[in-house]
């Protein structure tokens, strides 16, 4: 019971007689001061302007405050870095500057918030523009966690619109992290020695500008730049626009380049270098094009290539656009570390060597083609995402979609034979629509308010943003027509140019071009994550659609409008309809006669799969097998890419899945044969560890022998076939031979091998890859080791991919270990290339398990080196964890996650997410398919 509190009588009867006699004072001064009022009113008191009080905290999210809009930018940078280092000299691994920023105000605000990162603020003066009036700073602070930088104001600012000028001096540290402005190194060979330059690069997309200066680090805050770069003599500098003068300052000490005001720009497309580059120069239309790169690759004719196309490129992009390319110079630089593929910046794209150098007779026919692809795609963004920017990074395909679809029209037009367009379903729809059909996916187009931290944006540089934008807008091209889709694209340029868009305002330009309601068919397809697969029954003509969902459960509701072109089989035309329903449709929107297969999806224009009855299915086998040819060729390959996807839904047996892959036996052409073994690797990961895998090899072994046969002879020469599809259909028959153990595949490639290794190399730049990880394959140690020495003497980055792949295929368990090792070490392999190269392990079915305890051990290791900004990092979970599918490799993953936070996880948290959907959809595969398959491949292959 609680403890009570006890007073006496006595105190009681006191305190009450004191306590009325102080109410009765009390009532007689209210009495007489009220007497007194009566007499004589006050004075009212003066009336008080009402003040606004300083406001305190960051904004309700982590966007700017919309009461500030920038308009220019004065930005001075000083970088110490010496590009050669004089001898006895330590290398000064810092940068400096000042930035002025002027914006105007159009809300009343006492605070100025931007970004600003690891950077070290020493001053900060604000000032009105028109008056020079010094506002004075009442305090400011870095919000690491946010991002901000906070300026508190002594006093208001108001928004009339005025403009002002914020200046800031920082300084910051120069890192080798290929993020904001970073430091990067290689060798250059002097009078038979190598010895180390260094370089300043940059790298702002999508959040790092704010760790170079202070600055309104958001796409829609766009403004004009002027640009100061100071930098050590004997290097040059470059930035987004053309150098306006150079000047030596302090004693010749420095070399001051001030370049012209950019356009008005995102700070994302910012760029900035210094280096002792050389480059390869060129004009378009009275225009400098400019290739940039190490002096050794530029003298060896590297850039010539890359050179040769960029004129051609941006001339088709200025007719089909019918607008020029907006500035007046173009420098493209090809820097040894660089974290993306490459990127746009206006005026100043940056690459990966690999993806802007080639050399004849060392680099391949698909390293040629990675280079016109990637060009032809940064050159894209020149007019989609810097002319016209997305207003926020939720609607980053309208920048990473059409690129990617636009590149392909680009290298089209440059290089006809290659039939580039054919090999967008390979390239771009096959590998996407199996990461969308996951319930992790997520939108082409979100929400704004779903997409705020720097996390949050880096998880939208995946395969959904790029692939699938790309096939979504090839869909539409294909279904309104390309003169009328191109003419859409041309309103829409014309009304955003230097400002920004979002998906809607994309469809209403398309919307003006063709009677369709394209805003409305469109939307389906990118406000909800997934794609639909259409269900067809030949004999009653009913047609419904579903999201197509690899790991099924109860349908979601969702639908599209979906766009169909179809055929039946005499081909006498094409036909077009429009899906809107979801079904089942009443009525029959195909006419099916009997004995007549039908073909929905001519060369996969839609971003859908097509299911058929079984009988439909068993006559397009049939035909197949009969005269295939009849059937279009990217067709083949859908067909045997919906059939295998179906199967693992558990739309269509498995068995049926495989049937389409027996007619391969007489297919000599690439698309159906790359189709099918990207098709057939999911069996392999999931089988390669089991008894079904024997049999599977003896099934492909059989298969593959009359392609191998057809380029017998080109094998045997160690030429290779003048079709690009054919170089590449003979790249697809030696892998599967040797790595199926066709004797005489092992024995030619083992050959080529060993006389590389004794000085007499006749192994073709196609078949380098190919050849050198089969042999490591079946070699021994000092195979690797030899390999491994190419690999540190090459100086050419396409050659030393090659390489750096081929030693991922050994089957030697220490030797694996130790090059997971070399991955912690940059003189070994470069930052770039270390997410890559695990992955490349992880393939290996002796290295997964391998790779995959590796990254456990060293998460923290790698998420601090490279978590910060660079893309690939999200995939090494993907990669890594493709073969899982038993419940002890999935509670693994659990508890990987359960151990590390979102800041561990960083960007790869949605691809972990995926990896757990996908293992348990494998582990549910497995179980209910394992006994099928091994039995059929048993039957296919058993002699009669």
């Amino acid at each position: 019971m609680a403890k009570g509190v006890y007073i006496s009588k006595t105190l009681a009867i006191a305190t009450v007689v004191l306590t009325v006699s102080a109410l009765g004072g009390i009532i007689v001064m209210v009495t007489l001061y009220q007497m007194q009022i009566a007499k004589q009113p006050p004075l009212p008191l003066p009336t008080l302007r009402p003040t606004t009080p300083i406001p305190t905290g960051l904004p309700p999210t982590l966007r700017l405050p919309d009461n500030l809009i920038p308009d220019s930018y004065e930005v001075n940078l000083k970088t110490h870095l010496y590009a050669e280092l004089p001898n006895a000299t330590e290398q000064v691994y810092i940068f400096e500057g000042n930035s002025t920023v002027r914006f105007k105000c159009v809300k009343d605000t006492w605070t100025i918030f931007l970004h600003a990162l690891d950077l070290s603020i020493d001053k900060i003066i604000v000032t009105h523009t028109n008056t020079r009036e010094n506002i004075a700073v009442e305090r400011y602070t870095l919000h690491n966690d946010s991002h901000f930088f906070e300026i508190v104001l002594k006093k208001q600012l108001v928004g009339n619109g005025d403009y002002y000028d914020l200046f800031t001096k920082f300084s910051g540290e120069l890192l080798d992290d290929l993020t904001g402005l970073y430091t990067s190194q290689y060798t250059e060979v002097t009078d038979g020695e190598e010895k180390k330059r260094f370089l300043v690069a940059s790298q702002m997309q999508a959040t790092e500008a704010r760790k170079v200066f202070p600055c309104f680090d958001e796409p829609a805050m766009k403004a004009v730049f002027n640009i100061t770069i100071i930098h050590r003599p004997k290097t040059h500098a470059l930035s987004n626009a053309k150098l306006d003068n150079e000047r030596y300052v302090d004693e010749n000490m420095w070399i001051a380049s001030t370049f012209a005001p950019t356009p008005i720009m995102s700070t994302y497309l910012l760029a900035f270098t210094v280096n002792a580059f050389k480059s390869e120069t060129g004009k378009h239309d009275n225009k400098d094009i400019q290739i940039w790169g190490r002096p050794e690759a530029v003298d060896a004719g590297h850039a010539k290539y890359a050179q040769s196309i960029t004129g051609k490129i941006l001339s088709f992009y200025e007719k089909t656009f019918k607008m020029k390319y907006p500035l007046n110079k173009l420098d493209q630089i090809a820097l040894p570390d660089f974290s993306a593929g490459a990127m746009e910046n206006w005026g100043l794209t940056m690459y990966r060597e690999s993806a802007l150098l080639y050399k004849d007779n060392v680099s391949s026919s698909s390293d040629k083609e990675w280079v016109a692809i990637v060009v032809a795609h940064e050159l894209a963004h020149q007019w989609f995402g810097n002319l016209v920017t997305m207003n926020w990074w939720n609607n980053l395909w309208l920048s990473e979609g059409f690129a990617t679809y636009i590149s392909y029209l680009g290298v089209d037009n440059i290089e006809p034979t290659w039939n580039i367009r054919d090999m967008f379903v390979l390239k771009e729809m096959h590998p996407v629509m199996e990461m969308d059909s996951l319930n992790t996916s997520h939108p082409l187009s979100l929400k704004e308010s779903e997409v705020e931290t720097t996390y949050d944006i880096l998880q939208l540089f995946d395969s959904i943003t790029y692939s699938k934008g790309a096939a979504v807008l090839r869909m539409l091209s294909a279904y309104i027509g390309e003169e009328k889709f191109i003419e859409g694209l041309v309103c829409y340029l014309e009304n955003y140019k230097y400002k920004t868009a979002d998906t809607t305002d994309l469809w209403k330009c398309m919307q003006k071009t063709t009677f369709e309601d394209v805003e409305s068919i469109m939307a389906t397809w990118t406000d909800q994550a997934g794609y639909p697969v259409i269900s067809i029954n030949t004999t009653t003509g009913e047609i419904v659609q579903e999201q197509f969902l690899l790991n099924r459960a109860e349908d979601t509701g969702l639908e599209w409008q979906i766009p169909i072109i179809y055929t039946q089989s005499d081909f006498t035309e094409t036909k077009k309809t429009l899906l809107k329903e979801k079904g089942p449709v009443s009525k029959p929107v195909f006419e099916v006669t009997n004995d007549v297969w039908l073909l929905v999806n001519i060369n996969c224009n839609g971003y859908y799969r097509v299911n058929y009855d079984e009988q439909n299915w068993n006559r397009l086998i049939n035909q197949l097998e009969s005269n295939y040819q009849t059937i279009p060729l990217i067709n083949r390959g859908q067909l045997i890419d919906d059939a295998f996807n179906l199967a693992r839904a558990k739309y269509i047996n498995v068995t049926l899945a495989l049937s389409t892959t027996k007619y391969l036996i007489n297919e000599t052409e690439y698309v159906p044969w790359e189709s099918a073994l990207n098709n057939l690797g999911y069996f392999i990961l999931m089988f390669d560890r089991s008894e079904v895998y024997g049999p599977m090899q003896k099934y492909l072994r059989k298969q593959v022998g009359q392609l191998y046969n057809y380029f017998q002879e080109y094998n045997d020469n160690a030429t290779v076939p003048l079709n690009l599809s054919d170089q590449y259909n003979q790249i697809n028959a030696i892998s599967v031979a040797c790595s199926n153990g066709v004797e005489v595949c092992l024995d030619m490639a083992k050959k080529l091998f060993k006389e590389w290794r004794n000085g007499t190399d006749r192994i073709p730049p196609n078949l380098k890859s190919t050849i050198y990880c089969n042999a490591i394959a079946a070699g021994n140690e000092d195979d690797w080791e030899f390999a491994w020495k190419k690999y540190e003497e090459s100086r050419v980055a396409s050659e030393q991919d090659v390489l750096r792949y081929a030693l991922s295929c050994t089957k030697i368990i220490w030797l694996l270990n130790r090059y997971l090792e070399y991955t912690l070490d940059p003189n070994k392999i470069r930052k770039m290339d270390v997410v890559s190269t695990i992955n490349y392990i992880a393939r290996n079915v002796a290295g997964q398990a391998l790779a995959w305890d590796f990254i456990r051990a060293q998460w923290n290791y790698i998420s601090q080196l490279y978590g910060g900004g660079i893309m690939s990092y999200g995939s090494l979970i993907n990669d890594v964890t493709e073969r899982f599918n038993t419940d002890f490799e999935l509670q693994q993953l659990k508890q990987f996650k359960s151990e590390h936070d979102e800041d561990s996880l960083g960007p790869t948290s949605q691809a972990l997410d995926q990896a757990i959907e996908r293992t348990e959809a494998n582990i549910k595969w497995v179980k209910e398919n394992k006994q099928t398959v091994l039995n059929w491949f048993r039957e296919q292959t058993q002699v009669h």
